[in-house]
């Protein structure tokens, strides 16, 4: 691995494209309009990117729809949209150092997440999608000798996603994999404050052969771009992985148009939930630390809140306490650095206005609690949390954690289900009929027994109640939500 020095020199040789994509040329927003991207660490200006509006999604829904009804895409054989896809998963991961440090630079992430996990996910994603469409089968269904009945699916057609700012590149490849390797043309909005990986890519994918039109990026504001895609009649799904807020919106919109399918991935305040036989208190802590610190907190399932059995608890807090306490927190280009800055003033200041509020309902501040320098936020823990706080229920997408105590297993269970949201949890015991019991009854899209763990790109990815709506990403699952079932009917009588 390089060095601090030797990436922030590849950083300044680094060129990006400055425009968005549509029909496969860069262009300004018709507009003319612009705005900036900051580098978190120091607030210097990264980039002038256009402030793209209802005109440019108009042109670039245009564009879609053309390139789909043209079968340019949609109409080849799903190995030939493999081998494409292939190739851009190639070009991925020839460029990861690159791709790499302008991520980092965007999100405030640290290079070494964004080189071991980031770039290469991204690139897994885009390869397995593809090479997973030429796998799947229609159906036949039952049927008397004289009919045969098909059961196909067909692609969509025009697809929008949003992606949110926490993991720009991986979110645009659970997003635009399953949907381009079914066919659909694809319009991207990335985040507003994360946007230059998502026209790397994109540049990446016309090079790989992805046809003019498939894959269109539009750069602006969540109401000047993103509410025009959810309204817009000529919009066939809309994809969204960002705040229950926001995915509600996109409900209402999706609503008020064309009832255009929507897939959200939302909020999360996801449990760890800690049994009185769960085992070695120090090996699970540096689980949780990892679980809830890992990429500044800015992570949907990250475990916010640990529910602890009360015969455990008071040991689970000290060695959190140590955990947060070790972590390093630092520039996002140094190898060394565990935590980089958080992703904007607003956010932080979203962060440090709800650990106030934690301490002023009672909640105990063991460590941290205070910004490190710049936008970087010190490790967190509290613990005497209870259910009645606003730490307890509110996501705060920062490196803060909350632990709570258990009279009983049944209680923790109750606790950890406690919540609006139910992207994901997370179970410690050593009795395999705990295990299977309690993993079952936690009310989350994924559940890690003995680790924290999302699963990996072959199982699907999404949540319950307020964390998740109309769709899974990851896995064979996803590509449900990009096609349409057809039943063809074909009478045999002579």
């Amino acid at each position: 691995m390089l060095t601090k020095t030797d990436y922030v020199e590849m950083a300044k040789g680094l060129s990006y494209p400055s425009q968005c994509l549509i029909d496969g040329q860069w262009v300004n927003a018709a507009s003319g309009a612009t705005f900036e991207t900051i580098n978190p660490n120091d607030g210097s200006l990264l980039a002038t990117l256009p402030a793209c509006d209802a005109f440019d999604v108009d042109a670039a829904v245009t564009s879609a729809r053309a390139a789909f009804e043209s079968g340019i895409w949609s109409g080849l054989h799903p190995s030939e949209r493999k081998a494409v896809m292939s190739k851009l998963a190639d070009l991925i991961e020839t460029n990861t150092e690159e791709l790499a440090v302008m991520e980092a630079i965007d999100a405030g992430k640290p290079i070494t997440d964004c080189l071991e996990i980031d770039v290469p996910e991204t690139a897994t994603c885009i390869r397995w999608h593809g090479e997973a469409q030429d796998k799947l089968y229609d159906q036949i269904a039952p049927s008397a000798s004289n009919a045969v009945g098909l059961i196909v699916r067909e692609p969509l057609g025009v697809v929008g996603a949003v992606l949110p700012w926490n993991f720009p590149l991986m979110m645009m490849a659970w997003k635009i994999g399953p949907a381009l390797a079914t066919g659909n043309s694809v319009i991207v909005k990335p985040a507003e404050q994360t946007s230059r990986t998502a026209l790397r890519l994109a540049e990446l994918a016309l090079e790989a052969g992805i046809p003019p039109g498939v894959l269109n990026v539009l750069t602006g504001m969540g109401p000047d771009v993103g509410e025009p895609l959810g309204r817009h009649m000529d919009v066939d799904a809309l994809t969204f992985t960002g705040s229950t807020e926001g995915g509600r919106k996109f409900l209402e919109y999706a609503a008020q148009s064309n009832m255009k399918e929507v897939c959200l991935e939302m909020g999360g305040k996801s449990a760890a939930v800690v049994l009185e036989d769960a085992g070695d208190i120090a090996q699970i802590a540096e689980i949780q630390a990892n679980a809830i610190f890992w990429n500044m907190g800015e992570n949907c399932t990250a475990n916010s809140r640990i529910i602890a059995h009360k015969s455990v608890y008071d040991e689970l807090v000290a060695e959190m306490a140590k955990q947060a306490e070790a972590m390093a927190l630092g520039d996002q280009m140094d190898p060394n650095t565990q935590n980089g800055p958080l992703v904007s003033d607003e956010h932080f200041e979203k962060v440090s206005g709800l650990v106030e509020t934690g301490k002023t309902q009672g909640a105990r501040l063991v460590t941290g609690g205070t910004g490190a320098g710049g936008l970087k936020f010190q490790p967190t823990v509290f613990a005497n949390v209870t259910k009645d706080m606003d730490i307890f229920q509110q996501e705060i997408f920062g490196p803060v954690v909350g632990i709570t105590k258990a009279d009983s297993d049944e209680e923790a269970i109750a606790l950890a289900n406690d919540s609006e949201y139910g992207l994901a949890a997370t179970l410690y015991t050593k009795d395999l009929t705990k295990a299977h019991k309690y993993a079952r009854k936690l009310k989350a899209g994924t559940v890690g027994v003995n680790a924290y763990s999302e699963g990996e790109i072959s199982t699907p990815f999404g949540g319950f109640k307020s964390s998740g709506f109309g769709g899974r990403d990851n896995g064979i699952h996803a590509h449900a939500q990009y096609t349409e079932l057809k039943t063809i009917w074909i009478t045999l009588d002579d």
